[in-house]
């Protein structure tokens, strides 16, 4: 009913701490050592994290249980369905955004592996 809403919420927190990040970083461009940003790398995370977020709402306004007026979730009408919601989205909705965490930090390691082949070769060479 609701799970859209904690991945969601994650990729608002990640581009906050990108936006905190990108004040951080320093222009240090040294040519023996190239390395990916942790801003790009989170950009990578809250693109995921908007993307899996945009689906499953999309998914809940088709099955009916998003609407465009006052509460927005028809579980919100009710207190049953509100406790019924707030489940959901502590199983489903934290789990997705874990799944979702978990891929990025895979992508992130191959990345960095794949950067790091790639500089061994240019210093041997």
């Amino acid at each position: 009913m609701a799970c859209f809403l904690v991945p969601a919420g994650e990729a608002v927190v990640t581009e906050i701490v990108k936006k905190i990040e990108e004040k951080k970083e320093v222009s240090n461009k040294d040519a023996a050592e190239v390395k990916i940003p942790v801003t790009k790398k989170l950009k990578w995370l809250r693109n995921l994290l908007c993307g899996g977020a945009v689906l499953l709402a999309y998914e809940h306004v088709w099955h009916g249980e998003v609407q465009p007026f006052f509460p927005f979730l028809t579980a919100m009408s009710d207190p049953a369905d509100t406790a019924e919601m707030l489940h959901e989205m502590g199983t489903v909705g934290v789990s997705m955004a874990i799944l979702i965490t978990a891929v990025w930090i895979g992508m992130c390691v191959t990345a960095d592996m794949i950067v790091a082949g790639k500089n061994v070769k240019k210093t041997v060479a």
